[in-house]
């Protein structure tokens, strides 16, 4: 009877960003660190903000909570919670602050995004 090692662990190669590439404002963060702790991610989890085409402006953010930063992945630390971002994506969002809402009909998280010159009527959508 043969036993097979488990395969070692990759090291994750990331870099480490600044809120010059993106801000957690405080309601954000309240709601991102309940929803990390809430799925048991509080230690090492994070939100990934991307984007990708689409919506009627052309561009759109599109928002996963995740164990960590991936390869290549920009890693942001603010407001005590970890914000991670490709490379791509994080052309788009520079200088961005993402802010979370409770309003009824506009609420939910949020991307303030100076490079946007064009958003939609809805808010979800940008071209830049």
């Amino acid at each position: 009877m043969s036993a097979s090692l488990p395969s070692p662990v990759r090291p994750v190669n990331f870099k480490i960003g600044n809120e010059r590439l993106i801000k957690v404002l405080p309601g954000a963060s309240a709601r991102l660190g309940g929803l990390l702790r809430k799925q048991g991610r509080a230690e090492h989890g994070a939100l990934r903000v991307a984007v990708v085409g689409g919506g009627c402006s052309g561009l759109q953010y599109k928002m996963d909570l995740v164990d960590g930063p991936a390869d290549r992945d920009i890693m942001v630390e603010s407001g005590g919670v970890r914000v991670v971002i490709d490379p791509k994506s994080a052309l788009f969002v520079s200088g961005s602050e993402l802010d979370y809402s409770e309003d009824l009909q506009q609420g939910g998280f949020k991307v303030s995004n100076p490079n946007a010159i064009v958003t939609c009527s809805c808010g979800e959508s940008f071209a830049a």
